[in-house]
Protein backbone atom coordinates (compact mmCIF):
# COMPACT_ATOMS: atom_id res chain seq x y z
CA UNK A 1 0.00 0.00 0.00
CA UNK A 2 1.17 3.53 -0.73
CA UNK A 3 2.59 4.94 2.52
CA UNK A 4 0.73 8.24 2.22
CA UNK A 5 -2.58 6.54 1.48
CA UNK A 6 -1.95 4.34 4.50
CA UNK A 7 -1.51 7.50 6.57
CA UNK A 8 -4.82 8.84 5.21
CA UNK A 9 -6.52 5.53 5.97
CA UNK A 10 -5.16 5.44 9.51
CA UNK A 11 -6.21 9.07 10.05
CA UNK A 12 -9.75 8.13 8.98
CA UNK A 13 -9.72 5.14 11.30
CA UNK A 14 -8.51 7.25 14.23
CA UNK A 15 -11.28 9.75 13.59
CA UNK A 16 -14.07 7.19 13.58
CA UNK A 17 -12.67 5.45 16.67
CA UNK A 18 -12.72 8.81 18.49
CA UNK A 19 -16.21 9.52 17.09
CA UNK A 20 -14.95 12.76 15.54
CA UNK A 21 -16.67 12.26 12.19
CA UNK A 22 -17.07 10.10 9.11
CA UNK A 23 -14.60 7.54 7.74
CA UNK A 24 -12.38 9.97 5.86
CA UNK A 25 -8.71 10.89 6.18
CA UNK A 26 -6.31 13.04 4.18
CA UNK A 27 -2.59 13.82 3.95
CA UNK A 28 -0.83 16.70 2.22
CA UNK A 29 2.69 15.99 1.01
CA UNK A 30 5.38 18.20 -0.51
CA UNK A 31 6.97 17.13 -3.80
CA UNK A 32 10.05 15.95 -1.87
CA UNK A 33 7.89 13.55 0.16
CA UNK A 34 7.71 15.61 3.34
CA UNK A 35 4.37 15.23 5.09
CA UNK A 36 2.99 18.73 5.69
CA UNK A 37 -0.30 17.85 7.40
CA UNK A 38 -2.89 15.19 8.03
CA UNK A 39 -6.57 15.49 8.70
CA UNK A 40 -9.56 13.36 9.48
CA UNK A 41 -13.23 14.17 9.24
CA UNK A 42 -14.10 16.23 12.33
CA UNK A 43 -17.69 17.18 11.51
CA UNK A 44 -19.11 15.64 14.70
CA UNK A 45 -16.38 16.82 17.06
CA UNK A 46 -16.31 20.38 15.76
CA UNK A 47 -20.04 20.54 14.99
CA UNK A 48 -18.91 21.97 11.66
CA UNK A 49 -20.28 20.49 8.44
CA UNK A 50 -17.27 21.87 6.56
CA UNK A 51 -14.71 20.01 8.71
CA UNK A 52 -14.09 17.30 6.12
CA UNK A 53 -10.72 15.53 6.17
CA UNK A 54 -9.41 17.36 3.11
CA UNK A 55 -10.48 20.75 4.46
CA UNK A 56 -8.89 20.00 7.86
CA UNK A 57 -5.64 18.94 6.15
CA UNK A 58 -5.67 22.03 3.89
CA UNK A 59 -6.25 24.39 6.84
CA UNK A 60 -3.43 22.78 8.80
CA UNK A 61 -1.01 22.82 5.85
CA UNK A 62 -1.71 26.47 5.12
CA UNK A 63 -1.14 27.36 8.77
CA UNK A 64 2.10 25.35 8.95
CA UNK A 65 3.45 26.87 5.74
CA UNK A 66 2.03 30.36 6.34
CA UNK A 67 0.32 30.54 2.97
CA UNK A 68 -2.98 30.15 1.20
CA UNK A 69 -1.34 28.53 -1.85
CA UNK A 70 -0.35 24.87 -1.84
CA UNK A 71 0.91 24.78 -5.42
CA UNK A 72 3.22 21.83 -5.96
CA UNK A 73 1.81 19.82 -3.07
CA UNK A 74 0.05 16.46 -3.36
CA UNK A 75 -3.12 15.35 -1.59
CA UNK A 76 -3.84 11.76 -0.61
CA UNK A 77 -7.36 11.11 0.62
CA UNK A 78 -9.11 7.94 1.66
CA UNK A 79 -12.16 8.78 -0.50
CA UNK A 80 -12.85 10.70 -3.68
CA UNK A 81 -13.30 14.34 -2.65
CA UNK A 82 -16.85 15.68 -2.35
CA UNK A 83 -17.74 18.81 -4.36
CA UNK A 84 -16.93 21.12 -1.43
CA UNK A 85 -13.51 19.55 -0.88
CA UNK A 86 -12.81 19.43 -4.59
CA UNK A 87 -13.51 23.16 -4.77
CA UNK A 88 -11.15 23.84 -1.85
CA UNK A 89 -8.46 21.69 -3.48
CA UNK A 90 -8.77 23.71 -6.67
CA UNK A 91 -8.80 27.05 -4.79
CA UNK A 92 -5.60 26.15 -2.92
CA UNK A 93 -3.89 25.13 -6.18
CA UNK A 94 -3.28 21.46 -5.44
CA UNK A 95 -3.13 19.80 -8.86
CA UNK A 96 -2.35 16.20 -7.91
CA UNK A 97 -4.81 14.11 -5.86
CA UNK A 98 -4.87 10.40 -5.09
CA UNK A 99 -7.99 8.85 -3.56
CA UNK A 100 -8.95 5.42 -2.25
CA UNK A 101 -12.71 4.86 -2.16
CA UNK A 102 -15.06 6.34 -4.76
CA UNK A 103 -18.03 8.67 -4.39
CA UNK A 104 -20.22 5.61 -5.05
CA UNK A 105 -18.63 3.87 -2.08
CA UNK A 106 -19.52 6.90 0.08
CA UNK A 107 -23.05 6.92 -1.35
CA UNK A 108 -23.40 3.24 -0.45
CA UNK A 109 -22.90 4.01 3.24
CA UNK A 110 -25.28 6.98 3.32
CA UNK A 111 -23.29 10.08 2.33
CA UNK A 112 -25.20 12.46 0.04
CA UNK A 113 -22.58 13.73 -2.39
CA UNK A 114 -24.72 12.42 -5.25
CA UNK A 115 -27.37 15.09 -4.53
CA UNK A 116 -24.76 17.84 -4.92
CA UNK A 117 -23.36 16.41 -8.14
CA UNK A 118 -26.91 16.20 -9.52
CA UNK A 119 -27.62 19.80 -8.48
CA UNK A 120 -24.47 20.97 -10.26
CA UNK A 121 -25.72 19.26 -13.42
CA UNK A 122 -29.05 21.07 -13.09
CA UNK A 123 -30.90 17.84 -12.36
CA UNK A 124 -31.86 18.48 -8.76
CA UNK A 125 -33.66 21.38 -7.08
CA UNK A 126 -32.48 20.88 -3.49
CA UNK A 127 -32.00 24.64 -2.98
CA UNK A 128 -33.19 27.84 -4.59
CA UNK A 129 -30.62 30.37 -5.80
CA UNK A 130 -31.81 33.90 -6.61
CA UNK A 131 -29.74 36.96 -7.36
CA UNK A 132 -30.73 40.21 -5.60
CA UNK A 133 -29.12 43.61 -4.98
CA UNK A 134 -26.19 43.05 -7.34
CA UNK A 135 -25.34 46.75 -7.77
CA UNK A 136 -24.93 47.35 -4.02
CA UNK A 137 -22.88 44.20 -3.56
CA UNK A 138 -20.78 45.00 -6.61
CA UNK A 139 -19.71 48.24 -4.90
CA UNK A 140 -17.89 46.12 -2.29
CA UNK A 141 -16.10 44.13 -4.98
CA UNK A 142 -15.09 47.32 -6.76
CA UNK A 143 -13.82 48.79 -3.47
CA UNK A 144 -11.71 45.66 -2.92
CA UNK A 145 -10.32 45.91 -6.44
CA UNK A 146 -9.52 49.61 -5.94
CA UNK A 147 -7.61 48.82 -2.73
CA UNK A 148 -5.91 45.58 -3.74
CA UNK A 149 -5.90 45.53 -7.52
CA UNK A 150 -6.50 42.35 -9.42
CA UNK A 151 -4.98 39.35 -7.64
CA UNK A 152 -6.19 36.55 -9.89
Amino acid sequence: MNKYMEMARLSALKGIEKKEGGPFGAVIVAKDGTVISTGNNMVLKEKDPTAHAEIVAIRRACKVLGTNDLSGHILYTSCEPCPMCLSAIIWVNIREVYFGCTRSDADNIGFRDKDIYEFMKGKNNIITLRQIDRDSCLEVMNKYNDINGEIY
